[in-house]
């Protein structure tokens, strides 16, 4: 009479590895997809509906110059120019917050610059930032977290560290590629995952890609924030 052979119990350890492996490669996937319907429907409103707003403009300048010199139609016609360049500012701020063109068109690293000069002057925060002298030897998929994780920690020094003075520095070397953003405010209150989950959502970027983001208290205030991505291997 045969003995039946021994059923292999599963591993909990190695089915829970492989499932968050899964949902790693998962939410990567959905965060590609994510960028790519940003970056489309950014253009949209560049292609379509920016055209549109700036013929236009064109138009109405014609208009304004065959107006009869009634005072009533030219104030008209006034607040009508303001109001579509309310229109055509809000349309170019949607575009951005969509997706950050100068990332395609200029680099990763004037991007990165010009975000941190622009969020200085708009919050009146002294900013530093130091960056390498040529462009960033990364691949794009690289480039757009760097961006997006910068967004997410500016985001938070705003909503919470009630800083007055922000440092960002971007290393590149050979292997790696790391991004440092540290504040002199209040410092960490609680727990880091506690309500950030735009940080967090910067962090399984950063994994997906290999890398690693951090926080810690800063030595002597504030938070230090360091998100490290390695380079792909190039083929030999």
């Amino acid at each position: 009479m045969s003995v039946p052979a021994a059923q292999e119990q599963p591993d909990p350890l190695q089915d829970a590895a492989l499932r968050n492996a899964d949902l790693s490669d998962l939410l990567g996937h959905v965060h590609t997809c994510w960028d790519n319907e940003r970056r489309s429907l950014s253009r949209q409103l560049h292609d379509s509906l920016g055209s549109s707003l700036t013929a236009l403009t064109m138009h109405l300048g014609l208009l304004m110059q065959k107006l009869p010199p009634d005072q009533a139609l030219q104030d008209r016609a006034g607040h009508m120019k303001k109001l579509l360049a309310q229109i055509v500012e809000t349309n170019r701020q949607m575009q951005l917050k969509l997706w950050n063109d100068k990332l395609e068109f200029l680099g990763v690293r004037v991007a990165l610059d010009e975000l941190v000069t622009q969020f200085g002057q708009q919050h009146q925060i002294a900013t530093r930032c130091s960056l390498p002298e040529e462009e960033l030897d990364c691949p794009r998929s690289h480039g757009i977290v760097l961006l997006h994780t910068l967004e997410e920690a500016l985001r938070n020094i705003i909503a919470h560290a009630q800083a007055s003075e922000v440092e960002v520095i971007v290393d590149d070397n050979e292997d790696e590629v790391m991004l440092t953003v540290k504040d002199n405010g209040v410092g960490l209150s609680g727990p880091v995952s506690a309500g950030k989950f735009g940080l967090r959502m910067a962090r399984e970027r950063a994994a997906y890609l290999g890398g690693t983001l951090t926080l810690a208290a800063g030595a002597e205030h504030g938070v230090t924030l360091t998100m490290i991505l390695p380079k792909p291997a190039t083929p030999a």
